[in-house]
């Protein structure tokens, strides 16, 4: 068995990314033991990381996704499935600020990549549909229009709150 990376400050993984503010999801994901979250601090970049991609924050998302992946070692699904938010989100950003598609769909391969095995309800987000749009946005961008990720079934947008966390990562 494979023992987890230790956190930033020694502690074990799983005592880093604890925390019993995060509030809990609606439904029952992968990552919920119903009680409360495996990893916390995953769940809360999480939260704001979608908030912020779909407000059209893909810098901010992106942020999100990737200061919270430095919790995790490498081989585990929560490193995988964070590296892969933060290729949706870098991708998304090369499409709409830069409109370099070439970047984009370069991004989106590695991205399905790191989500291929991921469960398809990890931690509230449709990974599903987050591989279904990457898949048809390297041959149509345009399918990027207007989608947003999907997180306990709903389709949070950013608030104060949300930037206010990005902008503490700095």
């Amino acid at each position: 068995m494979e023992l987890p990376a230790p956190g930033p400050n020694g502690e074990s993984v799983t005592e880093h990314t604890t925390d019993p503010s995060v509030e809990p999801p609606e439904g029952n994901p992968t990552g919920w033991d119903g009680d409360r979250w495996e990893h916390a601090t995953l769940r809360r970049a999480l939260v704001h990381g979608v908030a912020l991609y779909n407000a059209g924050a893909y810098h901010e998302s992106h942020d999100c996704f990737e200061d919270e992946w430095y919790n995790y070692g490498n081989g585990t699904t929560e490193s995988a499935f964070l590296h892969g938010m933060v290729q949706v989100a870098a991708g998304a950003y090369k499409h709409f600020d830069f409109e370099d598609d070439d970047g984009m769909r370069s991004l989106f391969e590695t991205a399905l990549q790191y989500l291929r095995g991921t469960p398809r309800d990890y931690y509230g987000v449709d990974i599903l549909d987050i591989r279904t749009v990457l898949t048809n946005a390297r041959t149509e961008p345009e399918t990027l229009h207007g989608w947003r990720i999907e997180l306990d079934g709903m389709y949070p947008v950013a608030d104060e709150t949300d930037f206010q966390y990005a902008e503490e990562l700095e």
